[in-house]
């Protein structure tokens, strides 16, 4: 398994995001990469803009939630469409973050699912074997 990276699962009506990477801050910028990866896949996406993106929540998992429906909000106000998310500052209870990528462009980005809000049904921030975890689910 890659150091960082994201996977889809199933849940009833929803689609749940499960992500990794060697710090919390990397399994974070995943797991918003694959929320977003459900509107358009990011190897179609250029990164020719940034967005700052900050969120907060009073422990780490309001705080996955805040931050993505926060990423969810860029895309939805500005349409922007990301190939890739750093996050340069995450603790427990603030983050800071920049969504690499462009507008969306319907013509060359194929859509996939409208993704409505992060939940907190089942999210999840911690650590095995030397690596955080985050998941949450997203409403479709």
């Amino acid at each position: 398994m890659s150091p960082a990276g994201f996977e889809h699962f199933e849940v009833e009506a929803d689609v749940g995001v499960r992500a990794w990477g060697p710090t919390r801050a990397e399994a974070f910028a995943q797991a918003a990469l694959g929320v977003l990866a459900l509107i358009v896949a990011p190897d179609g996406v250029e990164a020719r803009e940034t967005r700052e993106v900050r969120a907060q929540g009073d422990a780490p998992e309001a705080l996955l939630v805040a931050w993505v429906n926060e990423c969810l909000y860029v895309h939805e106000i500005e349409g922007f469409v990301a190939r890739r998310v750093e996050v340069d500052a995450c603790g427990d209870t603030l983050l800071h973050g920049v969504l690499h990528g462009e507008a969306l462009d319907a013509r060359r980005h194929r859509l996939g699912a409208v993704v409505k809000t992060a939940t907190l049904h089942r999210v999840s921030v911690g650590q095995r074997e030397g690596r955080h975890e985050v998941s949450l689910v997203v409403g479709v």
